[in-house]
């Protein structure tokens, strides 16, 4: 059985538990994810030592108590943070999230017996010995996740552990055990019991991870649970020559177009969603969604409320999808005007977006479609690198300049100023202090 390299703070944390009579072991996902060959970003360690017993054991350190009404503190060793929590079952699940009561034990297979999937309920001594006692290890080389006992109990106990599971099967790219699958299915209703913002935390690893479009696919009746306003993208047919896929299988291909990118993930899950209220076709039968970017938008927004999301983001997946599907034809006044609209980092964005919208359609069309999207990178580069002129703040002139030029103060200065950045925006005059001075008095007396 492989040992595991335990970082040299850990070994020296159960060392002093184990000095004075305790046991200590590193336990969960570190473990994992050190057999996986990643750096785990924190170690957790799991004792026989009672909450109380544990800050003895340290006199000479900050330790932390907010959690210790459930067996955990927070020990600052050599200036890092581990958390220790004292062996445990559970008690009753009332809310199915979260336990009405914990009992301490002593007895790590009883710590371990509660936890939720095998590959995480395994744990290691100091010198890196594994114990794992629910073939965690095995399940990790097979690529399976699997419930520690019986699944429908973990899931009744917790449904959030349904989208941690689906998470965890996305970000490593594993099947979901069939029982374990079966089990998350019939209690995925329990999900209405979870908190928007919890579930939405899952929500955003589960799409940056490298599986997501197949379990979009897979699991549509889980995602519906927590995303009603999708179901009706399920099986709608596009009847459009540029698309291949019905509405919710190319979601589900544009998502795994933007692996790794949770805010690109939730762009592309909900871009399309207004698509079925917005359906028609034509007298030759030809599908068409006119207006779906804002009922899109519509119903991303309030989905994104629900789940608490923040605003920085919500703002930009909603401004992503209300652009997604205006640049069709990109030449340098069409991308010059969405970069005023939506600045260099959006604009950026959008086209991945973009590419990302047109991976998921009809393949046969795909080269044309990209040569005119890079046409559009590419002016995007030159419009950045010319620095070109696309916001007030940016005109050679100013209002105060308008003042020394003869004009009146007012409301005025501000419309002409506007008409003044339409102008350059549209390549009628270039940006320069005398060329926009000489414009205005062309307009004032052509008026």
């Amino acid at each position: 059985m492989k040992r595991i390299n335990v970082p040299q703070g850990v070994r020296d944390i159960i060392g002093r538990l184990e000095g004075a009579g305790f046991e200590g072991y590193a336990v969960g996902g570190c473990v994992r994810d050190s057999l996986l060959g990643k750096v785990p970003k924190d170690w957790d360690v799991c004792t026989s030592a009672m909450p109380r017993e544990v800050i003895e054991c340290f006199p000479d350190c900050r330790v932390h108590t907010v959690g210790i009404q459930h067996g955990t503190v927070l020990l600052i060793w050599d200036g890092r943070s581990y958390e220790i929590t004292t062996y445990r079952t559970d008690g009753k699940y009332s809310d199915h999230r979260h336990p009405d009561g914990v009992t301490f034990v002593r007895s790590l297979r009883e710590d371990l017996a509660r936890r939720d999937f095998s590959i995480n309920a395994m744990a290691c001594d100091r010198e890196g010995v594994l114990t794992d006692l629910f073939h965690g290890q095995e399940d990790l080389g097979a690529g399976i996740i699997r419930c520690v006992g019986a699944p429908e109990e973990r899931f009744q106990e917790d449904s959030l552990r349904i989208l941690r599971g689906l998470r965890f099967a996305s970000r490593f790219g594993f099947q979901v055990a069939l029982e374990t699958e079966q089990a998350m299915r019939k209690q995925a209703p329990l999900l209405r019991h979870i908190a928007g913002e919890r579930i939405f935390v899952e929500l955003k690893e589960l799409l940056a991870g490298q599986g997501a479009q197949k379990l979009l696919m897979e699991e549509r009746e889980i995602f519906s649970v927590i995303m009603p306003e999708l179901v009706p993208m399920f099986d709608h047919p596009q009847y459009n020559p540029h698309h291949c896929y019905d509405v919710w299988e190319h979601t589900c291909h544009a998502v795994g177009s933007v692996s790794g990118d949770s805010l690109l993930a939730l762009t592309m899950l909900f871009h399309d969603s207004g698509k079925p209220r917005c359906f028609s076709r034509d007298s030759d039968g030809v599908g068409h969604f006119h207006g779906h970017p804002a009922e899109s938008t519509r119903i991303a927004r309030g989905i994104l409320e629900r789940f608490h999301c923040d605003h920085q983001t919500r703002d930009t997946v909603l401004t992503l999808i209300q652009w997604h599907d205006r640049m069709r034809v990109c030449t340098r006044k069409t991308v010059r005007r969405m970069l005023a609209a939506l600045g260099e980092r959006q604009g950026r964005l959008l086209f991945q977006v973009m590419e990302a919208d047109m991976r998921a359609q009809n393949p046969g069309l795909l080269p044309q479609k990209l040569e005119e999207l890079h046409r559009g990178e590419r002016l995007l580069e030159q419009l950045l690198a010319e620095q070109a002129c696309v916001s007030l703040r940016q005109l050679a002139l100013n209002g105060k300049d308008l003042i020394a030029a003869g004009y009146p103060e007012g409301p005025a200065l501000g419309q002409m100023l506007g008409a003044l950045l339409e102008a350059v925006m549209e390549d009628e005059v270039a940006n320069q202090r005398e060329a926009l001075l000489a414009y205005l008095e062309k307009i004032d007396t052509a008026k």
